[in-house]
């Protein structure tokens, strides 16, 4: 009686494992499908997607990835949008830093304050803010300048970077800069010489966010720029769509180009 029981918990048990990790594998191929779709689509005909989104393609159009780069300027496009993304997520990196040592490291009245004050900005829609800021910008003359898109992305990056950054100093024990201080280094060179390199994971992974949150940005680019030779990888990638209609294998095409440099880094 006993050994029966034992074999239907087992059955049980075997069934419920199985179960589960089909419910995992059904969701992971839902996250991935889109992903897999959007790759073998952009090697299609347009007539061969209009008539069929889902089907695999007959032939594959590996020239819709030249014509797509050659047709959108994606190059240039590139290069505004790497501009864009490296500065500002060094310059994010380096201020929520500072700020980040500052208040983790020197209690002094208002100290809690000012911490919130800055994760309050994370609660802030920054699309709330996309009038005033068109509105500013084009009073103090920033508007359709080449740094007009670093300042707002520097802005909206920092608090997150620094509530990451300041609590990972905060597990870092004090004796290391007493020690420093010690061996004569001031509040600067302990910042860089020996605390940011044990920051590393934390700025790499702030680094990460910062990049992508800017490089896919696209509200603000919409506004605040409209030259030609300032635009962005996401105002390049509306452009396969027309009046009539879109040819969508070309844009698909043009989103794989646009993703290499994210997933590379």
């Amino acid at each position: 009686m006993k050994n029966s029981s034992d074999m239907i918990f087992s059955i049980l048990k075997k069934i419920k494992i199985y179960s589960l990790n089909i419910i995992i594998w059904m969701f992971s191929l839902s996250c991935i499908f889109p992903v897999i779709w959007l790759m073998y689509s952009s090697l299609k005909t347009s007539s061969e997607f209009n008539r069929d989104i889902i089907s695999f393609p007959k032939a594959m159009q590996f020239t819709n990835y030249s014509r797509a780069f050659l047709s959108a300027d994606l190059g240039r496009l590139s290069m505004n949008s790497a501009f864009n993304a490296i500065i500002s997520m060094s310059l994010a990196v380096l201020i929520a830093f500072t700020i980040a040592y500052l208040l983790a490291r020197f209690p002094f009245k208002g100290n809690r304050i000012i911490y919130f004050l800055f994760l309050f900005g994370m609660l802030v829609p920054m699309h709330a803010l996309l009038v005033p800021i068109f509105v500013q910008f084009k009073a103090m003359g920033l508007f359709n300048k080449r740094i007009t898109l670093i300042l707002p992305y520097v802005v909206f990056n920092l608090p997150f970077s620094l509530f990451l950054i300041e609590s990972y100093i905060r597990g870092i024990p004090k004796d290391l800069d007493e020690a420093a201080f010690m061996e004569g280094c001031g509040t600067v060179r302990t910042m860089f010489s020996i605390i940011f390199p044990i920051t590393k994971p934390v700025i790499v992974a702030v680094g990460l966010l910062a990049f992508i949150s800017s490089w896919n940005e696209y509200p603000f680019a919409l506004i605040l720029i409209n030259s030609q030779k300032l635009k962005t990888i996401p105002l390049g990638l509306v452009s396969f769509k027309g009046e009539y209609s879109t040819d969508y294998p070309l844009q698909m095409a043009g989103i794989v180009i646009s993703t290499i440099p994210v997933i590379a880094i």
